[in-house]
């Protein structure tokens, strides 16, 4: 089966604060497994759905949009979503800027999911101003399989301010 995990948390479990506003803002190692045949690229989508607070979400935040990563690859290292991409591609997030933007709650305890799609081609340039919209029509058709994991933060202090 498909899969992905963080591996410096487990899933449904917190996510360290170096990964986080809080701490280093590095993006967390990901490694996976068992890819569906025929897969010849990857999409990392990082997402999450409590924004602005849990208790009544009103949006979708998106912390990381990656394509193109080369079917052969199984991992991405600790901090892969902080600087130069080498072999991938990235979109806009709603932080208005490439890369990994790590958890960052205004109040509350978020869930935080790291989904990535196994994909039967590598995607076309999106343009310079492409955002989540535009990299999911241009994986339309093209999923072959998803794997999920998802991990939570709240802010030191209960998570306000």
């Amino acid at each position: 089966m498909f899969a992905i995990h963080a591996t410096t948390f487990g899933a449904d479990s917190p996510i360290p604060r170096r990964h986080t506003c809080e701490g280093e803002d590095l993006s967390p190692p990901l490694v996976w497994s068992n890819p569906p045949t025929g897969t010849r690229s990857f999409a990392l989508i990082v997402d999450d759905p409590d924004a602005p607070d849990p208790a009544a979400p009103k949006r979708i935040w998106v912390h990381w949009l990656r394509y193109n990563i080369p079917g052969d690859v199984i991992e991405l290292a600790e901090g892969a979503g902080n600087g130069v991409v080498v072999g991938a591609m990235e979109a806009i997030t709603d932080s208005g800027s490439r890369g990994y933007h790590g958890p960052c709650p205004p109040i509350g305890r978020h869930r935080y999911f790291f989904r990535l799609f196994a994909l039967d081609s590598m995607l076309p340039k999106l343009e310079a101003d492409a955002r989540r919209p535009e990299l999911e029509a241009a994986m339309a058709r093209h999923v072959l399989g998803t794997a999920v994991v998802m991990g939570t933060y709240e802010k030191s202090g209960g998570g306000t301010g």
